[in-house]
């Protein structure tokens, strides 16, 4: 649900539209409306308000706008009259902490209200975990299993192999682990929230995974994805014979899921959103038209359009242009 902002009002003045707080004032525009000049946009909790609004009294913000989205978040939307100095930059890094992100907006955002896709990773991304790292350690392997995704994740091995090697130390595991870690799947902070408004607008939105197949159904279950792709593990009565049958969903799967989703929706290219966290994530983020890196491995930080650090994935709304 939408908040309302305490330290600011937007209010007339001498004809013209403007957001007042105590310490200054400044032109109102409409979100997005406004195209001269740098645009920055803040997110944050509103807890973090007054930290926000003392910080923007002073940059060389020309006008602001109000973020609205369904979410329990603040956002404004800052067109400032030249690009911020190194030490407002700094002063900026040592304000950050886990209550508010800065989008430093240098490509064009897909539209909110108009039809789009989302495609999502689902372990560390959708849901905090790794599956097959709780697999593993329901089977007794944990260790072993937890050192090979963390150099698969790091790009340091071939997801293929790293993932039969993975699968294959849970042989002879019951499939009773499964059902117990659906049960208690965690769900990551603002996800609900998140692909409820996306839902509101008509986009689709699908969870591409290079985990397995009884965890993305669950959350398709759940949240109501339009589509889930994961790798299938293979059970005889029962029981993980430690192999993975059907076409694995590696990092080209999860990249051609963007295009071949957005072609059966027909929906154009500017309107595709990715997410994930990992390198394997990588082809997936760069296959869309704007690619986030969520609390990311460096390789996707560096390699996607925009970076979630803090907060959680309610703030992806605000990536979007209303």
């Amino acid at each position: 649900m939408a908040v309302a902002f305490s330290c600011i009002q937007r209010q007339p003045l001498q004809g013209k539209q403007c957001y007042v707080s105590e310490q200054q004032q400044w032109l109102a525009h409409e979100e997005g409306q406004h195209t001269s000049g740098p645009r920055l946009r803040l997110v944050f909790s509103p807890t973090a308000e007054a930290v926000v609004i003392g910080y923007i009294v002073n940059l060389p913000v020309v006008s602001l706008a109000e973020i609205q989205r369904q979410q329990s978040l603040l956002g404004l939307e800052l067109v400032l009259s030249r690009s911020l100095t190194a030490a407002e930059t700094e002063q900026l890094s040592l304000l950050a902490d886990t209550e508010w992100l800065l989008i430093d907006i240098d490509a064009k955002l897909p539209e909110l209200t108009t039809p789009g896709l989302l495609v999502m990773d689902m372990d560390s991304t959708a849901i905090q975990i790794e599956c097959i790292d709780e697999l593993a350690a329901a089977a007794g392997v944990g260790q072993e299993v937890a050192e090979v995704t963390e150099r698969a994740m790091q790009g340091e091995l071939d997801f293929e192999q790293s993932l039969r090697a993975r699968v294959a130390k849970l042989k002879g595991a019951d499939r009773e682990i499964i059902d117990a870690l659906c049960a208690r799947l965690p769900l990551s902070p603002g996800l609900e929230s998140m692909i409820a408004e996306l839902k509101s607008h008509q986009w689709r939105t699908v969870v591409a995974s290079g985990g397995f197949t009884p965890f993305v159904g669950h959350l398709k279950q759940l949240l109501g994805f339009d589509a889930a792709y994961a790798n299938e593990l293979v059970l005889q009565d029962g029981i993980f014979t430690g192999e993975v049958t059907g076409t694995i969903v590696d990092a080209q799967f999860k990249a051609d899921t963007v295009t071949r989703c957005a072609a059966q929706w027909q929906l154009t290219h500017s309107q595709t959103m990715a997410i994930g966290d990992g390198a394997n994530d990588i082809p997936m983020v760069q296959a869309a038209a704007f690619g986030v890196a969520y609390h990311a491995k460096p390789k996707l930080a560096a390699a996607a359009n925009a970076a979630i650090s803090q907060l959680g994935l309610e703030v992806l709304p605000y990536y979007l242009q209303a």
